[in-house]
């Protein structure tokens, strides 16, 4: 879809399954080992979206992807909220959707919502603070991902609580273990990635060391915010401190992603180009503007209005919850927060009434029930696949 067409009228390319799945699964499904770890995902080359909790979510994933994003990682999901005090979460087949959801039992609440056509760019960010969890949490969704990220960077306590996130850099011995088990036990036999997310040390040798001990234990990637456990992102990150920590990955064999203050495809490219970094990782510029995967040879990223228009209608299409939408569009319509438009987006209680605040609503009198909305879906659709149809 062109920046300047009605998204009402197309769907994002991702939203077209190529293969539909049918089959009904448990989440708990075995692999068998592989004599050969060779996982197809790379991140060298590459510039991706950053796990950022009520943000990454699928329908954000969504238009990462069409944008540009090479790679897409989802939010945090600490390892007990799969396993659930001894019942897993259930892999469930959600055919209407066609996306694979990992539902809670006792409560029917879906954790993480995938879509079979993002699995090959899709990598799952694990929070754990201890092998074996780790290793149970990361099987079940092992099937429907291209990798697994550990999380050893977020400072924020619901992060950091019972050991994970950023305070296992005071335990890399600890941390190293879980790599080397999910290396182990669930990247071998299911031939998909492993890597870490970390912070950097205060001290200079003290984080080299870290990083050559995380990166010995085998993992394909390693990203690397720029920035100590205490900074937060309106400090500027620690640029200077990028080539050193280039040189000692490239050391080590392991591809590199950079991540702090980088706020497009063209900012990325050219950091890239100045210190050797294999790639790079983008956060608060996707949070503002999904489209910042696009560079500027290929039109750039687009009016965050026109965005705001496709990432509600990307979130019916997924049935994403409304109170999620609204939290990412408030952040990517936060250039709009002077407009009565951004105003009315805040106070809408429906997704009827953000199509109407949008101007997406062309029966604005005429409430939109589920049902209304799942046959909208259809036609749109149907006239996707119309123009596929006549474009070939």
């Amino acid at each position: 879809m062109s920046p300047g067409t009605d998204p009402a009228d197309s769907i994002p390319p991702i939203l077209k399954a190529s293969t539909p799945v049918h089959e009904s699964t448990t989440s708990n499904d075995t692999a068998t080992a592989t004599s050969v770890w060779s996982p197809a995902i790379s991140y060298a080359g590459k510039v991706v979206l950053a796990p950022m909790v009520r943000i990454s979510e699928l329908p954000t994933r969504i238009l990462s992807l069409k944008y540009g994003a090479d790679i897409v990682w989802g939010p945090e999901i600490v390892d007990h909220a799969l396993l659930a005090g001894g019942q897993p979460a259930e892999r469930i087949v959600n055919e209407k959707l066609n996306t694979i959801d990992f539902v809670k039992k006792s409560k029917g609440h879906v954790i993480f919502r995938t879509l079979p056509t993002e699995k090959s760019q899709l990598i799952f960010q694990l929070g754990s603070a201890q092998p074996d969890t780790a290793v149970a949490a990361a099987k079940l969704v092992a099937r429907d991902v291209a990798g697994i990220d550990l999380n050893c960077g977020c400072p924020k306590p619901f992060s950091t609580t019972g050991g994970m996130g950023s305070a296992l850099l005071s335990d890399v011995d600890r941390l190293c273990a879980i790599l080397r088990a999910l290396i182990d036990e669930v990247g071998r036999p299911f031939n998909i990635g492993v890597s870490a997310k970390i912070r950097v040390l205060p001290d200079v040798d003290a984080t080299d060391d870290m990083i050559r001990k995380i990166c010995r234990t085998g993992i394909i990637g390693l990203t690397v915010h720029l920035r100590t456990i205490p900074m937060r992102p309106r400090e500027p990150a620690l640029r200077h401190r990028l080539a050193r920590i280039v040189q000692v990955c490239k050391e080590e064999g392991v591809t590199l992603l950079a991540n702090g203050d980088v706020n497009d495809r063209d900012e990325a490219e050219q950091l890239m180009a100045e210190t050797g970094v294999s790639g790079i990782m983008i956060a608060r510029g996707a949070e503002k503007n999904p489209s910042c995967f696009r560079g500027s040879k290929d039109g750039g990223p687009i009016d965050s209005l026109i965005l705001a228009r496709e990432l509600v209608q990307t979130a019916l299409d997924v049935d994403n919850p409304l109170p999620n939408t609204k939290y990412i569009l408030m952040k990517m319509m936060i250039d709009k927060s002077k407009t009565q438009t951004f105003r009315n987006a805040q106070q809408a209680k429906t997704y009827p009434d953000l199509l109407d605040v949008l101007g997406m609503n062309k029966a604005p009198d005429q409430p939109q029930t589920s049902a209304s909305l799942d046959t909208a879906r259809q036609e749109r659709h149907k006239r996707a696949e119309q123009k596929i149809a006549i474009a070939s």
